[in-house]
């Protein structure tokens, strides 16, 4: 392992984070706090969880066990934030968690043995758990963003019926080396 796994795994949080973050600016609050049936998340819901979760693994991250005793998971899915500012406020208190945690880590950290629920993981497998649980959970998030949008819908990603323009211009350039989140972060950096 390297520090360019340090570097490309902090580059894919910060893909998914700005994911959720434009999914948030497109949305009216109301389309936040909307459960579709009586077993779905709302936004809220999701946001409340994902805090719970990063606020928990990442606090102590090297030297506690990632489940922390003061963490509730149930309430994350019970009593969510009531409002956009108050959403956006635990969304970014659980990514400045996060990044905090991982700007102090370097290669020598990478097999240490850390704990979830008391169970032994490396730090490179931990960061790996939690950049699944963390995009499946954005994925959620742009679903029902897409869902609660009162305008179009931004495409995040290639836009429909415009791949073969966005491969054109792709394979007209020389091949390169770069990590695939650059040309994303960049180009919504402005929004």
């Amino acid at each position: 392992m390297s520090q360019d796994y340090l570097d490309s795994i902090r580059k894919q949080f910060e893909y998914y984070k700005k994911l959720g973050d434009q999914t948030f600016i497109q949305l009216p609050d109301e389309a936040l706090f909307v459960c579709y049936t009586s077993e779905s998340n709302s936004i809220a819901i999701v946001v409340n969880h994902l805090w719970g979760n990063m606020m928990s693994r990442w606090t102590d991250f090297m030297t506690t066990d990632g489940e922390k005793e003061w963490r509730n998971r149930d309430a994350e899915f019970d009593v969510p934030c009531t409002t956009r500012v108050a959403l956006l406020e635990q969304w970014e208190a659980g990514w400045a968690c996060l990044f905090t945690a991982l700007d102090q880590l370097t290669v020598a950290d990478l097999n240490h043995i850390i704990y979830i629920r008391n169970q032994g993981h490396t730090v490179v497998e931990a960061l790996n758990r939690q950049l699944a649980h963390y995009s499946y959970h954005v994925g959620q998030i742009v679903f029902l963003g897409k869902m609660g949008v009162t305008t179009s819908w931004n495409s995040l990603s290639i836009p429909k019926g415009n791949s073969s323009a966005y491969n054109e211009v792709k394979f007209s350039k020389p091949k390169q080396i770069g990590h695939f989140t650059d040309e994303y972060l960049e180009k919504k950096s402005d929004r």
